[in-house]
């Protein structure tokens, strides 16, 4: 059976989109990796680094600075900026969670994560894709192929979501951004 799923796989395209970046790139150095520390965020309107917390911030600028510090390995300074998200249960701030106790080795908390924001929007296909893509870490591939099969039944084929919960079953590498 596995064999068969992954020769259908590997049947579809590979490239796979950076998620929210609508592109296959990772996300785009900022201030907020080069300049800044401890948690801040580079604010472009004030030319500084700042506290998360700021209200001149809001909750998207914030995911962009999640994305891009999770992707530079700074785990402890996204989940700063995570904690100052307006929303701790939205799905967004939930699957951030996740990825980030994922990418830090913690399998189980991220996965727990990733079940709250399913559980808070069963249509959240990140949220499947990266729970997806560490059940496949884990060996646990046929696990992985539901989510896949879900993320397309939830009319995500041809997303990023897709596509690397697809490149993760085929390769048994998941994807950093």
């Amino acid at each position: 059976m596995r064999s068969l799923m992954i020769a259908a796989l590997a049947t579809l395209p590979a490239a796979a989109f950076a998620a929210g970046s609508g592109s296959d790139s990772p996300p785009t150095t900022t201030e907020t990796t080069t300049t800044c520390t401890d948690g801040m965020v580079y604010d472009a309107e004030a030319g500084k680094c700042v506290a998360p917390e700021v209200e001149s911030l809001n909750d998207d600028q914030r995911y962009d600075a999640v994305r891009e510090l999770a992707y530079a390995g700074r785990l402890d300074d996204a989940l700063r900026v995570l904690a100052a998200m307006s929303d701790q249960q939205d799905d967004r701030v939930l699957t951030y969670y996740g990825y980030i106790h994922r990418a830090a080795g913690d399998f189980e908390l991220g996965d727990s994560y990733y079940r709250q924001a399913i559980d808070a929007n069963p249509d959240n296909l990140l949220a499947r894709s990266y729970m997806g893509q560490g059940l496949v870490i884990q060996g646990r591939v046929d696990e992985a192929y539901a989510q896949l099969v879900e993320i397309r039944a939830r009319g995500g084929s041809g997303g990023w979501p897709e596509k690397a919960l697809m490149r993760t079953i085929l390769t048994g590498h998941d994807t950093s951004y």
